[in-house]
């Protein structure tokens, strides 16, 4: 993760530019979501899943049986 984080202005900028002006009031919180989000997507990205396959890869290989069933269990 970068050590920059995003500003309340930049925010404020970043919004109008995209066609979603703010209320001056909600700058700061825009701002510090969008950190919160970069630092989780930062996180994700160095995570090593090594020779894990995709999760829709996962899914077609498991059989049909295994998928109803825990979908059934998390239901209870």
């Amino acid at each position: 993760m970068s050590a920059v984080e995003l500003t309340a202005a930049e925010a404020a900028r970043c919004a109008l530019r995209a066609g979603l002006p703010l209320e001056d009031e909600r700058h700061a919180e825009v701002a510090a979501t969008a950190n919160h989000i970069h630092a989780v997507l930062g996180t994700l990205r160095d995570l090593d899943f090594g020779e894990a396959p995709p999760a829709a890869q996962a899914a077609q290989a498991a059989p049909a049986h295994a998928v109803e069933r825990e979908v059934t269990d998390a239901s209870l």
